[in-house]
């Protein structure tokens, strides 16, 4: 299980939701992913994906937030999850998207809606030492309720002789606005060089 000591019950949580699904729902993820690490090594962002789909899938199945029903919603638009009797159309303090990524503060997405998002930071260690078993870990789960005015629109880099990317939203200042919203965070890992490392090794 996730480390108790890791965890920061200080942290504003979306209404509904509390440490122990969130505590369940880490060794879930881990346990998941630990079959499907080739994925990243071929792809990483769509490994990513994967991440988020796992953390949405199992807060569906152990806390207050429930997937949409609406299938369309729930795979193109917004929320991943709302609260429980929030209604076809949730308010965004019952909105909850999953995301996962293994960069230590972005937050990127394809729309800009207000809403709670849990970001599910991992890290792939196939020595499996930081975590014996476990070549998946998740290090820090942020959890932070973004405006639509925390987003900035970044625009599609792909053209007609291909490459490049669609257009996105990325958090402005995520790094500041994240400040103080890790509600899960190992103690063992921490950030060098832009990218997230066991403390006692580069591994």
């Amino acid at each position: 299980m996730a480390r108790k000591e890791d965890f920061n019950p200080s942290v504003p949580l979306p209404p509904g939701l509390d440490i122990g699904a969130i505590r369940r729902a880490i060794d879930y993820i881990e346990k998941e992913l630990a079959d499907l690490v080739e994925i990243y090594y071929e792809q990483a962002n769509v490994f990513s994906a994967i991440v988020g789909i796992f953390g949405t899938k199992v807060l569906d199945s152990v806390s207050n937030y429930e997937k949409h029903r609406h299938i369309d919603t729930a795979q193109q638009r917004f929320p991943d999850l709302r609260r429980r009797g929030a209604g076809q159309k949730p308010k965004p303090q019952e909105s909850l998207e999953s995301k996962g990524s293994k960069r230590p503060w972005a937050i990127q997405s394809h729309y800009d809606h207000p809403g709670w998002y849990i970001i599910w930071r991992y890290l792939v260690d196939p020595t499996k030492s930081l975590k014996p078993g476990k070549p998946v870990v998740i290090w820090r789960v942020d959890i932070v309720f973004l405006e639509k005015s925390d987003w900035k629109y970044e625009k599609s880099s792909a053209g007609e002789a291909g490459g490049g990317r669609t257009h996105t939203f990325d958090v402005k200042n995520a790094a500041q606005k994240l400040k103080g919203r890790a509600v899960y965070q190992r103690k063992d890992v921490v950030i060098r060089d832009g990218k997230p490392v066991p403390r006692n090794g580069d591994n």
